[in-house]
């Protein structure tokens, strides 16, 4: 059996979220190959350094310069189909003449319309409700998509199966990580942001929630690291507006190779997100021994458990409230802690994979 996977996203040198979905899962299906049971990977460049080796895995390079999965993604399963698709990063062909297992990661411009694009959520609704019709099995990260899915879509929910994410082995407690946030012009108390920088992840509010509370914790700084991502422009006229100047700090990306100390070296990691499909750098804040804020909505209580402190990410007295408790309550931070560590256990990408291979026998 030859399992074809859509790699384009895995193949990145710089991932975010969906790009480490696609990756980690990847490596963790090749532990299940066999001479019997193998994987073509599909991807438009050539690999990053960092990839899979295994004698049951092939990839495929295929440049194509607009559409790729559309279009030459289709083209080549036509002509040389494998047995079962699988496309880790919610967009299907438009023609696939095999069997299609399909990745939905959330709906939250049906929740939040206004952090998208026009564009995005036309895209975004015409793929979800296309996959929801033709694809063999649905996989969401969470329970809170698999019921988005029923719900806007419509889609059986026999096809769905809901399959949580893992950690990275990467990611890990840096017990002195000071070296990492001072490359970045980070010194002191700090409170942090992972993540790309958009609306959905409700920064706005975030930043506001900040000025509520910064003049009671002079020495603490907000720090906002990640990519550029829609309306990044209004995060700094936000800065400017609510005079935090260098109370907050915009390093920009993060690679890979510092995120675990950038995590470990924040006081708290801040999440009031407006919407998730999973919420993947709560548990990479929980591995690496911080305490996290997160929002009690969508997926969030379904992933952190008991293990965060939760705020209405739409109340920003809320989140201003749960950020001096983080910074005046030590018991409370060594509490969290220690809840994180014990919950992030439940989380493996090995867990995840396995589940997915048996989803796509299933599929079959």
């Amino acid at each position: 059996m030859i399992i074809g996977i859509d790699a384009s996203r895995a193949a990145l040198a710089n991932r975010t979220g969906t790009e480490t979905y696609a990756f980690e899962v990847i490596r963790a299906l090749t532990a299940h190959t066999d001479a019997d049971h193998r994987l073509r990977l599909y991807t438009p460049r050539p690999p990053a350094a960092e990839w899979v080796s295994s004698p049951f895995v092939e990839t495929r390079v295929i440049p194509f310069p607009r559409l790729w999965t559309h279009f030459r993604l289709a083209a080549e399963i036509l002509q040389n189909p494998p047995d079962v698709l699988f496309v880790p990063a919610h967009v299907l062909p438009f023609i696939s003449p095999v069997p299609a297992v399909v990745t939905v990661h959330d709906l939250g411009y049906r929740h939040f319309p206004e952090t998208h694009t026009r564009f995005q959520r036309w895209y975004l609704d015409f793929t979800t409700r296309r996959h929801a019709r033709i694809a063999r099995r649905i996989i969401a990260d969470s329970t809170a998509t698999k019921n988005d899915l029923i719900r806007f879509y419509r889609a059986p929910a026999e096809k769905i199966r809901v399959v949580h994410l893992g950690v990275s082995d990467t990611v890990h407690r840096v017990e002195n990580p000071a070296a990492v946030p001072e490359k970045y012009g980070i010194r002191g108390d700090y409170l942090l942001y992972l993540g790309t920088l958009q609306p959905r992840k409700n920064l706005s509010r975030l930043l506001a929630a900040f000025a509520q509370i910064s003049a009671e914790f002079p020495a603490v700084t907000l720090v906002l690291a990640g990519g550029k991502g829609w309306h990044f422009d209004q995060i700094r006229r936000q800065i400017d507006h609510l005079q935090l100047g260098e109370r907050v700090l915009l390093p920009g990306f993060i690679p890979e190779a510092d995120k675990s100390a950038l995590l470990s070296g924040a006081i708290a990691y801040l999440f009031p997100s407006l919407y998730e499909g999973f919420g993947l750098p709560v548990l990479e804040a929980m591995v690496c021994g911080t305490p996290v804020l997160a929002a009690n909505s969508s997926s969030l209580p379904e992933i952190t458990g008991n293990a965060a402190l939760m705020v209405n990410p739409l109340d920003t007295a809320a989140i201003a409230a749960g950020i001096r408790r983080l910074l005046t309550d030590p018991a409370l931070r060594q509490s969290l802690v220690a809840k994180g560590f014990r919950r992030a256990r439940n989380f493996s990408w090995e867990k995840t994979g396995a589940e997915i291979w048996q989803i796509l026998l299933e599929a079959l």
